[in-house]
């Protein structure tokens, strides 16, 4: 009995497979978000240096914005969400930046200067930012003054003049009349 119960249903399977029916098996594995963080307003944060990742200062959980998302791992895994407070997202660890595991372990320490920036302006900034790599340039502070060019061109200064000052030799100069 139980040999001809696999025979009807192996030739149906067959049948099946011949007129286009298939089956479909899915197996997963489900992994559960992180646990929420509330935040009481919207986070500021701190750039990292040599990097365009930012990073939540004074909380617990490690939370980083980079090229428009938010990240968070959380027990070996990683998250991705659109605004600060979620929802997570689970992603593989193949889509997570680069960046984000070649992070220094002391990236919380920020150097002397650097500033909290507010997360509205981290929200209207950010592309423009990594368009033009505006913390690569250096501060103006630390900028070299640009030097004052008078109307009239690049004479050079009093002192790179040859002798007899603006005067042509008088070889070159047109005839006085």
């Amino acid at each position: 009995m139980k040999k001809g119960t696999l025979i009807i249903l192996f030739v149906g399977a067959m049948l099946m497979a011949l007129l286009g029916y298939t089956m479909e098996v899915k197996a997963g594995v489900s992994i559960p978000p992180p646990p929420p963080f509330v935040f009481p307003a919207p986070p500021s944060v701190f750039l990292i240096p040599n990097t365009y990742v930012y990073f939540v200062p004074d909380i617990e959980p490690d939370i980083f914005f980079y090229h428009g998302y938010w990240y968070r791992p959380h027990k070996g895994y990683w998250y991705r969400a659109t605004v600060y407070n979620g929802p997570w997202v689970y992603i593989a660890l193949a889509r997570v930046p680069g960046v984000f595991l070649n992070l220094s372990p002391n990236f919380r320490t920020v150097p002397p200067g650097h500033k909290h920036i507010p997360h509205g302006q981290l929200k209207k900034n950010w592309r423009g930012w990594e368009r033009d790599r505006y913390w690569d340039r250096p501060p103006e502070r630390d900028r070299p003054p640009e030097r004052y060019k008078p109307p009239g061109g690049d004479r050079p200064p009093e002192r790179d003049r040859p002798p007899g000052g603006d005067r042509p030799p008088e070889r070159d100069r047109p005839p006085e009349r």
